[in-house]
């Protein structure tokens, strides 16, 4: 069966795992024990009671190359300076393999640590239709919304994921926005989708009426027929509460996305006092013949010739790269409850829409119904295509290849409401013995940072607190105490700075999160070319004082090249903070919204176990922290038009032969 991915682990005392993700759903593991010590140049490693074999070589500790057989097929490895971080595609050649640069971080491998041989096997779309919901208003239908919890690994707590759109005056949703998970073989991943009717635009869910929950695991969908999960909503006794159909979908890592526009002619008058208003819904097919939903333009109201606005969708989201799967696009006449009336259909593919404007883009537009009674019906006007163009879209690591420099300033919170140092209780409470709330995430979460910046110096900063030796209050004072120069050497530099100011600051407020703000911002003010992006790391434990000034902080900030990531510490319910993670609402003030989502919020309660005293995985956490780092990255960057600068050449070392055969 060929191999679609390979990820390899030194487990110690010379011996090697291997792990073969195959097309499908299936995966393989190979033990080799390697007779000599990895760290040396070269080594041979021969497969325990098997005649597979492997060679490579190696610098230092870390494995640099692999290349070998495996029973009947061949697999390669590339570079990369921490081999339990290992992913690539191989080919069919039997030179060694070259690395698929979308794996070289920790942040895109999902649970693959050190503590953990599990291995994502691909990623998949899950897509949620319910059918038959509960009808929580009075005058009109529900307006549903799917809120998908994952369960952690360790301390089996409900952890948000992501939430669907919202649709108004429906009880049969068929959700456009989907969720992107990693599936891994060997877990349980145990998922819970809540429904909820949406009341109004507050994001508190609490503020909404619920509308029962559904809980299975991603093996249960994925290994559905058809990978088609049809369950009942359950969670409201004595009422019936409809049904969830989840749909499962293997990714590809096709990364083009294309420009399209429509318009039609002639549609069918369906408003007995005016004309239609038209919309267009795109499905793709799926292989057991069903369609799932995968985009909606605008509705255009009181015509029966609209000319909808051009709208860029990923040529995964359209066909999953399959060029010849048939894509329906049905026409709609809104109305305002809810029940739109169907025009008609037709269907294509993106092999045919590829031809851009021609006759070959005309369609009729059908409606089964009035051609089986009519039989002097042609269509119900037709849909031409106005201009398709192709555009691959960059990744995150084009830049970073091209020369974008990440820069990472950290910002520690002071105040008061923190607890005195001095007692157990605080969360600044320098235990001689362990690290305390603040050590933990400065540590996990500086580690994980530090990676993506080139020189490692990063300018730390306090706040909230009264300076020697006059008592100033300052919210933005260099924690080395030198305000011309404030950076630090790696997180360990930062980390010496933070226990050394708590010795000579005095805990105090108010919580001001606008002045660190603001002090990146100037930086980056100055640098808007795409060569740099600038990145603040906030620690604090929740309680803001200043929220009106930090929100026209975020919007100011949101047009420069910058991100803000807060690590909550402590018990807090941070409702501030996930206010200002505008991922469902965007941030706004004095009526101004922010340009770009840019800020990123963790609890990091989340990730330690109940003692408070170990992260539970730090991979879960790498992958959140800098979840949304890279497409807000890109935001900045396709909203400039700045592109990735040409990668440099890749570095080629010298050749020798290996001396083992295989």
């Amino acid at each position: 069966m060929p191999i679609k991915k390979i990820a390899a682990r030194e487990l110690g005392g010379g011996y090697l795992l291997l792990q073969l993700l195959h097309t499908g759903w299936r995966s393989s593991r190979s033990l080799f024990h390697c007779p000599q010590p990895l760290s040396g140049r070269e080594w041979a490693a021969q497969k325990r009671g098997f005649g597979s074999s492997a060679v490579g070589h190696s610098v230092g500790e870390d494995l640099r190359g692999l290349r070998g057989r495996d029973e009947d097929h061949r697999a390669g490895l590339g570079a990369l300076s921490r081999p339990e971080l290992w992913m690539w595609v191989p080919d069919n050649s039997t030179a060694p393999l070259k690395m698929d640069s979308r794996y070289t971080s920790s942040a895109g491998l999902g649970d693959l640590n050190q503590l953990s041989t599990a291995i994502p096997a691909t990623r998949v779309e899950v897509s949620v239709s319910c059918r038959n919901l509960l009808d929580r208003d009075t005058f009109s239908k529900s307006d549903p919304i799917c809120v998908l919890y994952v369960q952690g690994v360790g301390n089996k707590e409900w952890r948000e994921f992501g939430r669907t759109e919202v649709i108004d005056n429906t009880l049969n949703p068929d959700f456009v926005r989907k969720f992107i998970l990693d599936y891994f073989f060997e877990e349980r991943e145990n998922l819970r989708f809540d429904l909820y009717d949406v009341d109004s635009k507050s994001p508190n869910l609490s503020k909404h009426d619920f509308l029962g929950q559904v809980f299975c695991t991603l093996g249960e969908i994925v290994g559905s027929q058809g990978s088609r999960l049809e369950k009942s909503i359950v969670g409201i006794p004595g009422k019936k509460c409809g049904t969830i159909i989840l749909t499962a979908e293997e990714l590809n890592c096709c990364r083009d996305a294309v420009l399209m526009q429509f318009c039609a002619n002639k549609l069918d008058k369906k408003d007995f006092f005016g004309k239609s208003d038209p919309f267009l819904v795109f499905y793709r097919s799926n292989e057991d013949g069903s369609f799932t939903i995968c985009h909606k333009t605008e509705v255009v109201k009181n015509t029966l010739n609209p000319v909808w606005q051009a709208f860029k969708i990923s040529v995964r989201a359209l066909c999953n790269g399959d060029y010849d799967r048939t894509v329906k696009v049905e026409v709609y006449d809104w109305n305002r409850d809810g029940s739109h009336d169907f025009i008609g259909e037709f269907t294509t593919s993106y092999r045919e829409l590829s031809r851009g404007q021609s006759q070959f883009n005309v369609y009729e537009v059908i409606n089964p119904r009035k051609k089986g009674k009519k039989k002097k019906y042609t269509n119900s006007g037709t849909v031409t295509l106005l201009s398709f163009l192709v555009e691959t879209e960059v990744s995150f690591l084009d830049y970073i290849k091209g020369g974008t420099q990440i820069n990472f300033t950290v910002a520690i919170d002071f105040t008061a409401s923190n607890g005195n140092p001095a007692q157990p209780t605080s969360l600044h409470y320098m235990n001689p013995y362990q690290l305390n709330a603040y050590g933990m995430a400065l540590k996990a979460v500086g580690e994980i940072v530090q990676d993506y910046d080139s020189d490692k110096m990063f300018p730390a900063l306090g706040f909230g607190a009264k300076l020697p030796p006059d008592g100033r209050i300052s919210h933005e004072f260099a924690l080395n105490g030198n305000p011309q120069n404030p950076y630090c050497n790696g997180i360990d530099g930062v980390m010496e700075a933070y226990y050394r100011s708590l010795k000579s600051v005095q805990l105090y407020g108010p919580t001001n999160f606008a002045p660190v703000i603001n002090h990146v911002a100037r930086y980056a003010a100055s640098v808007k070319d795409g060569s740099q992006y600038f990145v603040l790391l906030i620690v604090t434990d929740g309680v803001i004082s200043d929220m009106a000034q930090t929100k026209e902080s975020i919007v100011n900030a949101s047009k420069l090249p910058m991100s803000i990531i807060i690590v909550g510490v402590g018990p807090a319910e941070f409702d501030a903070m996930v206010e200002l993670d505008g991922d469902d609402v965007r941030v706004s003030s004095r009526g101004k919204y922010a340009e770009r989502d840019i800020v990123q919020f963790v609890p990091f309660r989340d990730y330690i176990d109940r003692s408070g005293n170990h992260i539970l995985s730090m991979a879960r956490l790498a992958k959140d922290v800098l979840a949304e780092i890279p497409e807000q990255f890109l935001s900045y960057m396709r909203a400039r038009g700045i592109k990735p600068s040409p990668a440099p050449p890749p570095y080629t070392p010298s050749t020798h032969v290996l001396q083992t055969q295989i």
